[in-house]
């Protein structure tokens, strides 16, 4: 088994930011894998490395994961089944110093969270273009129910003016919306500069018809961020 073998420069530092991450993980560790292009190197390496005698278990955060981990053999397991989990592994859209994330352009957002939530240590791995000042330069998805969803997308825009923020919300997909795994929506907020995150987040869940957003704030703890010539660490790994 061979890792993939990414030609462009910034899939070549996706792959070795993953690859570092990989670098902590040990036999007997229950692993949550992640979603995305980034996660995906993450994904393929563990498959190598299972191959050659590593054992994990594993709960993939989306079906697409799920496939790429059957098809390189990993073992997996339902995360009701296992309880906490010693790591979960994933991407993030873009990130602070600080650790805070948003998350979702993969549209996996729900199952990343839920994953994150049940486990004791998070390495996010990204290339380093993802690092912000601040949080809001990427669209924040939101994930929502599909009955009256427009109705739940003005109630977002008056939360978001609740909180100074100017916001335009575009349904992914459009005419053709995107569905999760779960079946819902998501709704895709350019915000500028997001000042609080932390008061944001519980008015977003606050929303009747909001399943989950895309801030994840308090579940990182580390960070690997791959430049063309550099890897920068944050947090614990």
């Amino acid at each position: 088994m061979s890792l993939l073998q990414p030609s462009e420069p910034i899939e070549i530092m996706k792959q070795k930011a993953a690859l570092r991450a990989l670098e902590t993980v040990r036999s007997g560790m229950k692993l949550g894998l992640g979603t995305g292009s980034t996660a995906r190197y993450f994904v393929d390496g563990l498959g190598q490395k299972c191959a050659e005698g590593l054992e994990v278990v594993c709960v993939p955060t989306s079906e697409a994961t799920r496939a790429q981990a059957a098809e390189l053999g990993i073992a997996m397991a339902e995360l009701g089944a296992l309880g906490r989990l010693d790591l979960t592994v994933d991407g993030a859209d873009e990130m602070t110093r600080d650790l805070h994330l948003v998350k979702g352009g993969g549209g996996a957002l729900l199952r990343e969270k839920i994953v994150a939530a049940a486990s004791d240590a998070m390495i996010v791995i990204a290339d380093d273009t993802k690092l912000k000042e601040h949080l809001g330069a990427y669209a924040l998805p939101v994930e929502v129910n599909k009955f009256a969803h427009e109705t739940t997308a003005a109630s977002l825009e008056a939360v978001f003016a609740s909180h100074g923020l100017a916001a335009a919300l575009s349904l992914r997909g459009g005419a053709s919306p995107f569905e999760t795994d779960g079946g819902h929506f998501i709704y895709d907020c350019v915000l500028g500069k997001i000042e609080a995150p932390h008061e944001l987040a519980p008015a977003l869940l606050g929303v009747p018809g909001v399943v989950e957003h895309g801030l994840f704030l308090t579940y990182a703890t580390g960070a690997v961020l791959a430049g063309a010539d550099s890897l920068t660490e944050l947090g614990d790994l």
